[in-house]
């Protein structure tokens, strides 16, 4: 069973991975990718949380697909991503501290042992560890944009389970937004005009709590943002990766020059040869 508490003084070995990967991060288009559930990686220390590893490898662990996604985009667009390198059920970074669902005991019909009856102390660990310093980055790269008057538009990415609850979701795309539709809107409409089934704020709402980094960080600094919800059976694989990115990449693209046309423009004069 995991090892926990006062049987541990660092939940983090100093081998494990640092809390946040981060690609590009000098960049300076106004744009910065997020990526809350991109790693199912459990510290050791936690003994696998006492979940058979097929769980480990499921939807509850990670958004599949979606941390492959995001470092692709990164890679095509030039553009700063903050992917957090931890699973889900570890901890989950985008909900609120005292959110239950932060520390996932039970869900899709798993009992996640390793997160039964944690104590104050235990969860205080997962959060100085990895919670805090993975929005500590993101608010870190915030802060490098507006040291260059730069004010990005921040998307968050993530993937969805075609099934849920016996019920077969038929959406294929999900756009997530609350009260600022600078980009949720016209990426709905061009993933409609390319006949994707799209969800507004389907299957989850972007007016709903349990998206603490779009609120925390985006919302909070007036950022324009989206939170992206992709099927994950469309990027379960390397060839679906690059099918998506392929279709969202240039409708990002085309959005920023929307919101940013004199800084995009630069960015182009900028950008070396390929």
């Amino acid at each position: 069973m995991p090892k926990e508490g006062n049987n541990i003084e660092r939940l983090l070995s100093s081998d494990e991975p640092s809390p946040f990967q981060t690609l590009n991060g000098s960049a300076v288009k106004p744009l910065l990718l997020l990526c809350d559930h991109a790693s199912r990686y459990i510290p050791a220390a936690l003994d696998g949380l006492g979940v058979d590893p097929a769980v480990r490898r499921c939807h509850l662990a990670s958004d599949i697909g979606a941390g492959s996604l995001t470092e692709l985009l990164a890679q095509r667009l030039a553009a700063t991503a903050v992917l957090q390198s931890y699973s889900r059920m570890v901890i989950d970074c985008n909900r609120e501290l005292l959110d239950p669902g932060a520390f996932l005991e039970f869900g899709d019909g798993v009992v996640v042992a390793g997160n039964r009856n944690l104590s104050a102390v235990d969860k205080q660990m997962r959060a100085d560890e990895i919670y805090w310093p993975y929005h500590r980055q993101i608010s870190a790269q915030i802060s490098r944009f507006a040291e260059r008057d730069i004010r990005p538009a921040i998307i968050a990415i993530h993937s969805f389970t075609p099934v849920m609850n016996g019920l077969a979701r038929p959406w294929e795309v999900g756009i997530l937004w609350d009260t600022d539709g600078r980009i949720a809107q016209p990426m709905i409409a061009a993933f409609r005009a390319m006949d994707f089934v799209v969800g507004d704020n389907e299957p989850y709402s972007g007016k709903a709590p349990q998206d603490f980094t779009i609120d925390h960080h985006a919302e909070a600094n007036e950022l324009p943002h989206v939170g992206i919800e992709i099927r994950q059976d469309l990027i379960a694989n390397n060839e679906g990766v690059t099918a998506i990115a392929d279709v969202l990449g240039p409708i990002i693209e085309r959005i920023l020059l929307q919101l940013f046309p004199t800084n995009i423009q630069r960015h182009r004069k900028k950008a070396p040869a390929t």
